[in-house]
């Protein structure tokens, strides 16, 4: 099984979302992660679907996306010519004694203590899947009381294949 990644340009008009997560329904195909928002232009919103399946699936996901009157623009981003980035907030409980440790933990992974509770601490980090799920590691030790995830978002590097629209 493997996993792809796409950016899609979207227009920034009511029911985009539901039509492109109503492809995925109609086809019983699963989401992993999807992100959305607005672009520099404001005509336009920019979508990260992560997806599983085998070649012939995620093949068949970016054909069918490309009928969607509303998609502008695919791009599969691929590992290495891509930045990936996910964003997460951790909420532990932490008496006064346990809040040096959190913030140690919170430094190693340069992440940023948010909020300060009388018995919880807050934490936000973003980084790859792979340092958020070890820093969510190191704090089973403590009781982590809430977590929200964005799920990833990506853009390729540099600037050769970037998309401009009238």
């Amino acid at each position: 099984m493997s996993r792809i990644v796409l950016s899609l340009l979207v227009d920034n008009t009511a029911g985009v979302l539901s039509r492109v997560a109503g492809l995925f329904s109609r086809r019983g195909y699963n989401i992993e992660s999807l992100t959305v928002g607005v672009t520099a232009d404001p005509r336009y919103s920019r979508m990260t679907v992560v997806s599983l399946g085998d070649h012939q699936v995620l093949e068949q996901i970016q054909k069918q996306l490309g009928k969607l009157e509303d998609v502008h623009h695919i791009k599969a981003l691929e590992e290495g010519h891509s930045v990936y980035r996910e964003l997460m907030m951790v909420k532990v409980r932490a008496d006064a004694s346990q809040r040096m440790a959190i913030n140690a933990i919170a430094e190693i992974f340069r992440a940023s203590v948010v909020d300060v509770g009388k018995d919880s601490v807050t934490v936000m980090l973003t980084g790859d899947q792979s340092k958020l799920d070890a820093m969510i590691n190191l704090l089973e030790d403590y009781e982590i009381l809430e977590l929200a995830r964005t799920g990833l978002t990506g853009l390729s590097r540099g600037s050769d294949d970037v998309r401009y629209l009238p």
